[in-house]
């Protein structure tokens, strides 16, 4: 129970006979402050074994501590608990497996059953186009260097009616594949699709419906990919989220990708912070001014022949980096949080091509990534679109694609059965878009190395033989 000293012990005792009439086990409470009805240095008898302390989430996790309940039942209210005290007090119940419940609310915690027989890594979202699937390829691609190759398990609004494992060194992903997919009625541009083509690794695809403020799929079919996953030979599994929902089984490691911008009051100040609690790291990902690199690296000028120096970091992004350290840090104390940003890379070479990019990125952030093609791989961009997720008017776009002989795109949204199908009907090449994570003031090899030996060591904890 939770309860405060705003309400007279005698009401809170009266509350809790009223839930033990109606089945309830009463294990302990909770004091979380208030003392309105309490006289000074009363010593309060409600019935049950009760703690307190220093605010109202420290008694709260001495209480689950101590007691070690199913059900938390919160009857406590403002002034002393708030919607978002109550969020997060709700969010690390939940991380502990207790449902929480209130007067017209109850939260239940995002399963997380055992199914995987080989070390894990998940990486979630706080949203949709965060970054995780970029991230998550990052980690595959970075995995496989090293000799340890990944199978990725996605879940998809767009996912195949069953679990199917796509891998690169046999299946064909061309375009043309790609788009006899989309014409049989499959999403072609499939998370699964996308991350075997992007990170060259094999992939498991499912599919999910719907999602919970704590992150639980309404409907999924996570579980059958992992089983899939798990009769591949690669060692190591990566689970990747979709939108926010998170991966309803248990991962030995979480990553979690927070954009700079997003709206830090969802991001940590309601349930929804389950998913930093959850996470061993968190990466600020899409950081700053889109033209901010990790380091100094030329651009070219789009009024002369000549490069242009670009500052390290502005001070604006510093801001809202530090901002979202800051508000991460509040809720979990000393969460280790790095900061990101995407460098696009094509698959081909785009030397002196004329091409036309296709991105889901903002219209802030698509010139950015325009020019950065023209610096870094010496193409010649003659239009863009951030509209690939956008159908409709992604086929505008298209309509001005001028004297552009290469089509630019990233495998997302409408990537293959819009974009890709009117750029092939234009007779124009087809070269899809990556982007490669990099760390500011970090390195990303060796974090990930952390991260899988972290993986390991856990896993090694709870399945010795399976590891031996």
């Amino acid at each position: 129970m939770l309860v405060d000293g705003d309400h007279s012990p005698t009401v809170v005792r009266a509350a809790l006979d009223d839930l033990r009439a109606r089945g309830a086990d009463l294990v302990g409470a909770a004091l979380l402050g208030g003392g309105e009805k309490l006289a000074r240095d009363a010593v309060v008898e409600i019935g049950v074994p009760l703690v307190s302390g220093e605010d109202a989430l420290d008694a709260t996790l001495k209480a689950l501590q101590q007691f070690r309940p199913a059900t938390v039942v919160d009857l406590s209210d403002e002034p002393v608990i708030d919607d978002r005290l109550r969020g997060l007090l709700a969010a690390h119940a939940l991380v502990r497996g207790v449902t929480y419940q209130g007067a017209d609310f109850v939260y239940t915690p995002p399963p997380r059953p055992r199914v995987a027989t080989k070390p894990t890594i998940a990486v979630i979202g706080t949203g949709k186009r965060t970054g995780k699937t970029t991230l998550a390829q990052g980690i595959a691609r970075t995995l496989a260097a090293r000799g340890c190759p990944p199978v990725i398990v996605t879940m998809a609004r767009g996912g195949p009616p069953a679990a199917e494992l796509v891998d690169p060194s046999r299946d064909d992903l061309s375009t043309r594949a790609l788009l006899e997919r989309a014409a049989r009625g499959e999403h072609a541009a499939s998370d699964h699709l996308e991350d075997a083509v992007m990170a060259g690794v094999p992939c498991v695809g499912t599919r999910r419906c719907g999602g919970g403020v704590a992150g639980t799929p309404s409907y999924d079919a996570f579980a059958e990919g992992v089983m899939l996953a798990n009769e591949r030979a690669e060692p190591v599994l990566l689970l990747e989220g979709s939108g926010s929902a998170i991966p309803p089984v248990h991962a030995d490691v979480t990553v979690c990708a927070v954009p700079i911008d997003a709206d830090l009051d969802l991001v940590t100040g309601r349930v929804g912070v389950t998913r930093l609690l959850l996470s061993d790291l968190v990466v600020g990902t899409l950081g700053g001014d889109p033209d901010r690199p990790t380091s100094r690296v030329g651009r070219l000028s789009p009024k002369r022949n000549e490069t242009e120096s670009l500052p390290e970091r502005n001070a604006s992004g510093l801001l809202r980096e530090r901002g979202l350290e800051s508000r991460v840090h509040s809720v979990v104390p000393g969460a280790p949080v790095v900061f990101s940003s995407f460098r696009p890379v094509p698959l081909e070479p785009l030397d002196a091509r004329r091409i036309f990019l296709a991105t889901t990125a903002s219209r802030e952030v698509a010139p950015a990534l325009a020019r950065r093609l023209e610096a870094d791989c010496g193409a010649v961009v003659l239009g863009w679109s951030n509209n690939l997720a956008n159908r409709e008017r992604l086929r505008v776009d298209l309509e001005h694609v001028r004297d552009a002989d290469v089509l630019v795109t990233e495998m997302k949204g409408a990537g293959i059965d819009t974009a890709a199908d009117s750029a092939l009907q234009r007779g124009m090449d087809v070269v899809f878009l990556r982007h490669d994570v990099e760390l500011h003031d970090d390195s990303f090899t060796e974090r990930v190395v952390a991260l899988a030996e972290l993986a390991r060591r856990r896993f090694a904890e709870t399945e010795p033989e399976a590891c031996a």
